[in-house]
């Protein structure tokens, strides 16, 4: 028996870039595959799934760049890093997604207006279902990763993998209708239900980006483990301490956390400094990746701003 790997060496293999860059040749093989599938035996709904396969390589090329750009360090002209570029990911993914079902609708409605007969279905069949193994097994590494690093570009070209998986077991059990049945035209049907299938995936992707580009709240099981957090804080210092105004937005893999710590007045700095830094650092023990902005305040003191949103002008200092 092999020994395992070590963790390190596991973690390297499953960072997003490596695992698209799998993906990339996964892609690759995978259009070789069910194009020949096509060819031999002239299933519309085989060369449905084989277009689809050609999305995911262009969407699995842009997510790697994506993802090259997220890691970026935060700069002048990007002083809160370059995360986002993993939502232009899911965006342009979906866009293609688009593309390739209409290009689907078109060739199925083609196919039944002239309908041909299907050949060679067993051996048609055998390679979209090896193709198919292929990508099951890496949308499943993926999906796990993508969790682990909490990679949008990795989540969102998991599903898409997972999707076609799911596409390509309806287009075989279609196929194998049609050889029991003899009703080629099953082929042609279920091609435009493939593209149905995959218009909803990429509405799905469309969507979920330009909730990130638009600064979503974090989920709420995550933000649930950060309102539990600060309230353990405010206790521990026996109601002393009162923390509010928490936001939150999901920028990639990051968390940004904003509040307001009220404290006493009276309080040194210093000692207002290191209940700052205890919260601080029990909220980067439940989110390593967060990055947390608190602004220390006396008791019964708002902002500026605060005091503009509630009564419409700043107040005299």
């Amino acid at each position: 028996m092999k020994p395992a790997l070590p963790a390190a060496a596991h973690s390297r293999w499953t960072t997003p870039e490596n695992l698209l860059r799998i993906s990339v040749v996964v892609a690759i093989a995978t259009i070789a595959l069910k194009t020949s599938a096509w060819a031999v035996s002239g299933s519309v709904g085989l060369l449905s799934d084989a277009l689809e396969s050609l999305v995911n390589l262009v969407g699995a090329l842009f997510a790697l760049g994506m993802v090259t750009i997220a890691k970026r360090p935060a700069d002048e002209g990007h002083p809160y890093g370059h995360t986002k570029a993993e939502y232009f990911s899911a965006g342009f993914e979906g866009l293609l997604i688009f593309g390739a079902a209409m290009a689907i609708v078109w060739a199925s409605v083609d196919r039944l207006l002239h309908p041909q007969p299907l050949e060679q279905l067993g051996w048609g069949i055998a390679l979209s279902m090896l193709s198919t193994a292929l990508n099951g097994g890496l949308a499943f590494v993926m999906l796990r990763a993508a969790r682990a690093h909490h990679s949008m570009a990795l989540e969102g070209d998991g599903r898409h993998l997972m999707t076609d998986v799911w596409t390509s077991v309806g287009v075989v059990g279609g196929l194998l209708l049609a050889m029991l049945t003899g009703w080629h035209w099953l082929d042609a049907v279920l091609g435009i239900a493939v593209a149905l299938h995959i218009f909803k995936e990429g509405g799905q992707l469309v969507w979920r980006s330009s909730q990130g580009l638009m600064d979503e709240s974090i989920d709420a099981e995550t933000l649930a483990k950060i309102e539990h957090c600060v309230r353990s804080f405010e206790a521990q210092t026996g109601g002393a301490v009162h923390c509010d105004k928490l936001s939150t937005r999901r920028a990639g893999s990051l968390h940004f956390i904003d509040m307001h710590l009220h404290m006493p007045g009276d309080w040194t700095l210093a000692h207002a400094t290191q209940l700052r830094m205890q919260l601080e650092a029990a909220l980067l023990q439940e989110l390593p990746q967060a990055r947390i902005s608190m602004e220390v305040l006396p008791l019964g003191v708002q902002t500026q701003t605060e005091a503009v949103q509630l009564h419409g002008d700043a107040p005299s200092p």
